[in-house]
């Protein structure tokens, strides 16, 4: 069994993959983690680009730091497999994360916004919910 875990280093993002490394551990699945960067695009898609030229490469560099520190932090607990760095849109990396690792499921953080915070913002758990091909499993953070 695969679980893909979608990270942002929240610590929402963080309680859910504590879910899934305990979920796996029962079901001796494998974790595939994944991060995607958004590219911003300040009302402008020039200026976006501009931003991913010079920032990107450092960017990528720190996530894959953090990436590999959650992997270190959790392996005597779960096994895993890939972890990923994706950049554009973040929702598109996820879904196309889940068919590449074959994933049965993705547990995913959500931060339970409503009303006009959760229109500003969107919502990528959201979205992942209506368009994945796998089950997806939303999780909150405790007391919120």
């Amino acid at each position: 069994m695969n679980i893909l875990v979608p990270t942002d280093f929240s610590d929402t993002s963080l309680h859910a993959l504590d879910y899934a490394v305990s979920l796996a551990a029962k079901l001796d699945a494998r974790i595939h983690l994944i991060h995607a960067i958004g590219t911003p695009t300040f009302g402008i898609p020039e200026l976006g680009l501009a931003w991913a030229t010079v920032n990107m490469p450092e960017a990528v560099r720190l996530s894959q730091t953090k990436l590999d520190a959650l992997v270190a932090a959790h392996k005597s607990l779960a096994q895993f497999g890939e972890s990923t760095i994706a950049t554009g849109d973040v929702r598109d990396d996820i879904l196309e994360a889940a068919e590449r690792v074959h994933a049965d499921m993705i547990v995913i953080g959500t931060h339970g916004r409503r009303g006009v915070s959760r229109a500003l913002l969107g919502s990528t758990a959201e979205s992942i919910v209506r368009t994945a091909t796998c089950p997806v499993l939303t999780v909150r953070t405790k007391g919120k």
